[in-house]
């Protein structure tokens, strides 16, 4: 008799558990990307305008370049090509997220979670998703930073996001719209899988070995290192997404390639770590906090917590 008590006992658990597990809407994590976005849109503009100074002009460092886009271009110059990034983050990180928190839904079970290589797995492949459903404005987000910093007569001038991507595609072609993509989606590639996976993992160690709770606390805790580790990873070809989206004519990625190197050495691969880190860190951070913000109010609405 007890020995048939046992399973059914286990099975009402193991129900009782499923029912727990909440099922949040997919533009979470854009929304979340949105608000931190605004937050930190003024370090990414000093990150793009460090990657493209031209070899032989002045060198600028990261606190040099904010002075000089702030006395350049006021506070509204800092905050060039918002709109761009806002859709930017509506396109590229609501399906990161999205694709992401799918597969997450289907790799977990009552009695497993998914291990770190599966969810690099599920990071990357939302993560090159994203990539192509960004790009597009990826491209607009850096041409519209990067405008002020060229002579008068070589700027766009994009009035917003939307007349953006319209003058690209009449001026340019369509296929304007997607130049970067292979760089931008390995990109994004590297970033979901850095960030998203490593969050997972970083907040999965603090919970389970410390005497952490599910808390801001740990909250910002994992996304920091999270942030730490994406930007690492992702420098190399951030640069060179960078470079290439705002060159005035397209050149192979290995020909762009073997000019920088030859130009400017290996250090490349790092230009504009430390404003990225700034960038990046603060971003992710922002990102996780309005996030787990987000799916806490979504419980309470719902009356779940």
């Amino acid at each position: 008799m007890s020995a048939s008590v046992a399973p059914v006992k286990a099975v009402a658990k193991d129900k009782s558990i499923e029912k727990k597990r909440i099922h949040y809407p997919f533009w979470f994590g854009g929304s979340a990307s949105c608000f931190a976005a605004c937050v930190t849109h003024p370090l990414d503009l000093v990150k793009v305008r460090l990657q493209t100074q031209h070899h032989g002009g002045p060198r600028r460092n990261m606190l040099q370049m904010f002075v000089h886009v702030f006395q350049n271009d006021g506070i509204r110059g800092l905050y060039r090509g918002l709109s761009a990034s806002l859709l930017r983050q509506l396109t590229y990180s609501t399906t990161r997220f999205g694709v992401y928190e799918e597969l997450k839904e289907v790799f977990t079970s009552a009695r497993s979670k998914p291990s770190f290589a599966t969810l690099v797995a599920m990071a990357s492949t939302s993560g090159f998703l994203g990539g192509l459903a960004g790009n597009p404005a990826d491209v607009l987000n850096v041409r519209m930073q990067h405008d002020a910093a060229l002579p008068p007569a070589e700027r766009r001038n994009y009035k917003n996001a939307v007349e953006g991507l319209v003058r690209m595609a009449r001026d340019e072609g369509m296929a304007s719209l997607w130049k970067g993509v292979w760089p931008n989606s390995i990109r994004a590639v590297l970033m979901t899988a850095s960030q998203l996976a490593s969050y997972d993992i970083f907040k999965r160690l603090l919970l389970e070995h410390t005497t952490l709770k599910d808390n801001l606390t740990t909250h910002f805790s994992a996304s920091f290192m999270a942030g730490f580790v994406a930007t690492t990873i992702c420098s190399p070809v951030d640069v060179i997404k960078t470079r290439v989206m705002s060159a005035k004519e397209s050149k192979n990625i290995l020909v762009l390639l073997t000019e920088v190197t030859k130009n400017e050495g290996w250090t490349w691969m790092f230009r504009g770590w430390v404003p990225s880190f700034i960038r990046l860190g603060p971003h992710t951070i922002a990102t996780f906090l309005f996030l787990e913000q987000h799916k806490k109010i979504y419980r309470r609405t719902k009356g779940l917590e």
